[in-house]
């Protein structure tokens, strides 16, 4: 009798305590940006004075629009990676009746601009691969230049 009540004691503990123990197999969270993606090239083409059908049209379709608001439009933007939340951008367009008047908030880059584009040099000013025959001689032919690759230099 003991020994089946301390067989049922133990077994119902370890049952229990699993219950109790932080769960270290965490499921899979997607990584979903969720919301408006509001760019710097979306942002460049609103002006004061726009229709809502055409902030529409630039910007989309407002995540919320507020009842008790109903000149403002808002555009969020979440990213979530692992269940932690990595970037959160919130952009605002405030409207007098059919007009925009004023918007304010963060946005996104522009996203056609990559890191490569923006650090790529300047072309040069001149051609130094093309120079004159005779370069005293201001009518002479120009013949271009090319690197000796061949030679393995």
């Amino acid at each position: 009798m003991k020994a089946r009540l301390l067989t049922a004691f133990v077994t119902g503990s370890l049952l229990l305590s699993g219950c109790s123990v932080v769960n270290f197999i965490t499921p899979y969270k997607l990584d979903i940006p969720q919301g408006n993606e509001i760019t710097a090239k979306q942002v460049a083409l609103l002006r004061v004075g726009m229709t809502r059908s055409q902030v529409r049209f630039a910007l989309g379709t407002p995540l919320l629009t507020d009842p008790f608001h109903k000149d403002r439009w808002d555009y969020i933007y979440r990213d979530t990676r692992g269940g932690k939340v990595k970037e959160a951008k919130n952009f605002v367009v405030f409207f007098n009746e059919n007009s925009l008047v004023r918007w304010d908030g963060d946005y996104l880059p522009d996203p056609t601009a990559t890191p490569a584009e923006k650090t790529r040099p300047l072309p040069p000013t001149n051609d130094n691969l093309l120079m004159a025959v005779d370069p005293s001689n201001p009518d002479s032919k120009i013949i271009e230049v090319k690197p000796l690759l061949n030679e393995g230099f």
